[in-house]
C-alpha cells in the first residue's frame, strides 16, 4: 500500500546520501521532469552545479541505482527515478515553491465565489488546482460513518474549549473543537478520556455519534456528560459529495500515459481508491503518495493531497505522473487547501 511522504520527515530506511549524490540525484529528477526521458551521465555532467566528469557521474548513478533510487529502462539507456526515489526526494530534498502574489490572488478569486455552497466550492477547487499545476485536480467531501474508531484523546485548548482527536487507523485523524458548558480541569479530562475509550473504541463513527447522544453510561458522571454533550453538538451530520475532478486533458498530455490513459481515467471516474487516499493523512498537512499500487491503473501516478481539517471531512489534491513538479504541486495544494478550510470554517 502506498504510504504518505512529507517533506522533512525521514523514515528509518532512507539512505544517507553524500552531498555529491544529492546534487546528482536532484539534477536527474529535474531533467527527467522536463524531458520525460531517461537521463544519461553526459547530460548530468553538463549541469551547472555538478562540477565532476561523466565517469564520476556514472559511478554515482550506479551507487544510486544500487540503493533503489534509480532504474534503467534499457541496458544502454539512461536512468529514471523509481517510486522509492521520488519518495526520498519528497522527504529529503523537496522545497515547496513560494507562490507569486498573482497566483494567491487567483486562488482567492476562484474560491471566493463559492463561499455559500460547499459543493460548488470543491468543484472550483478542483478546477483551480488543475489550472495552476497542469495536473488532474481533485476535491471531495466524504462521510467516515463506517470507519472504526481505534484511538481517542482530549486536550485542553482554553478554559471551556477542548480538542477531541479521533484516530481511525492508517494515520487518519479526525479532530473536533468542543465548546464546553462548564470548564473542566485536566485531570477530569483524562478521566473522561478513559471512559470514552472504554465505551467507544472499536465502534464505527456512526455508532460513536449515536452513543454520544444516547448511551446512559456517558451521562452518569457530570464531567463525561459535559464532554459528550459538547461532542454531540459539534458533530454535525456529515456532508458527502462526489469526487470532483478537472483537467483530464493534462493527463492526456503526459507521454508516459499515452498507452494507459483509458484505464487511468476509468479509475478516476470510479472514485475508489482515490477518494480514500485523498482523505487518509494528517489533516491540514500536504503529503505525496508515489506510485499508487492500490490500483494497477494508477501505479505510474502520484497523488499530492491535503486532508481538510475542521467540520467538513474532505480533501483536495492533484493526480499526475511520478515525475510531476512536486515543488509547485505542494505549494498550490497547500494554498488551495488552506483557503478552502478558511471558507468552510468561517
Amino acid at each position: 500500500m502506498s504510504q504518505p511522504a512529507f517533506p522533512g520527515r525521514l523514515t528509518p530506511g532512507d539512505p544517507d546520501l553524500s552531498e555529491r549524490q544529492r546534487r546528482i540525484f536532484t539534477a536527474l529528477v529535474e531533467v527527467h521532469r522536463t524531458t520525460a526521458r531517461p537521463v544519461g551521465s553526459e547530460v548530468l555532467a553538463q549541469q551547472g552545479d555538478i562540477a565532476v566528469s561523466s565517469a564520476s557521474v556514472r559511478a554515482e548513478l550506479s551507487e544510486l541505482e544500487s540503493m533503489g533510487l534509480l532504474e534503467r529502462m534499457h541496458s544502454s539507456a539512461g536512468r529514471v527515478p523509481t517510486a522509492h526515489g521520488y519518495e526520498l526526494y519528497v522527504r529529503r530534498l523537496l522545497t515547496p515553491a513560494v507562490l507569486d502574489r498573482s497566483i494567491v490572488a487567483e486562488v482567492e478569486h476562484a474560491l471566493g465565489r463559492s463561499v455559500h455552497d460547499v459543493r460548488h466550492l470543491l468543484d472550483e477547487a478542483s478546477r483551480i488546482l488543475s489550472s495552476l499545476t497542469h495536473q488532474l485536480g481533485l476535491a471531495l467531501a466524504v462521510s467516515l460513518s463506517g470507519e472504526v474508531l481505534s484511538g481517542l484523546d482530549l486536550s485542553p485548548l482554553h478554559e471551556r474549549r477542548v480538542l477531541l482527536v479521533l484516530n481511525l487507523g492508517e494515520g487518519t485523524l479526525r479532530t473536533l473543537v468542543l465548546e464546553l458548558e462548564t470548564p473542566l480541569e485536566r485531570d477530569e479530562l483524562e478521566e473522561v478520556s478513559g471512559v470514552l475509550r472504554e465505551r467507544l473504541l472499536g465502534r464505527t463513527l456512526a455508532e460513536v455519534r449515536e452513543r454520544l447522544q444516547r448511551d446512559p453510561e456517558l451521562v452518569r458522571k457530570s464531567a463525561v456528560r459535559i464532554v459528550s454533550a459538547a461532542a454531540a453538538r459539534s458533530w454535525e451530520q456529515p456532508l458527502e459529495t462526489p469526487l470532483y475532478r478537472a483537467g483530464a486533458m493534462h493527463i492526456a498530455e503526459h507521454p508516459e500515459f499515452s498507452r494507459s490513459l483509458g484505464p487511468i481515467l476509468r479509475a478516476v471516474e470510479g472514485g475508489s481508491p482515490l477518494d480514500r487516499l485523498l482523505v487518509n493523512g494528517v489533516e491540514g498537512q500536504v503529503c505525496a503518495r508515489v506510485g499508487l499500487d492500490e490500483d494497477v491503473a494508477l501505479a505510474g501516478c502520484s497523488l499530492v493531497a491535503y486532508p481538510l481539517p475542521g467540520r467538513v471531512r474532505g480533501a483536495v489534491g492533484v493526480l499526475g505522473p511520478l515525475r510531476m513538479n512536486y515543488s509547485l504541486a505542494f505549494a498550490v495544494v497547500d494554498a488551495v487547501g488552506a483557503r478552502v478550510t478558511e471558507i468552510l470554517e468561517s
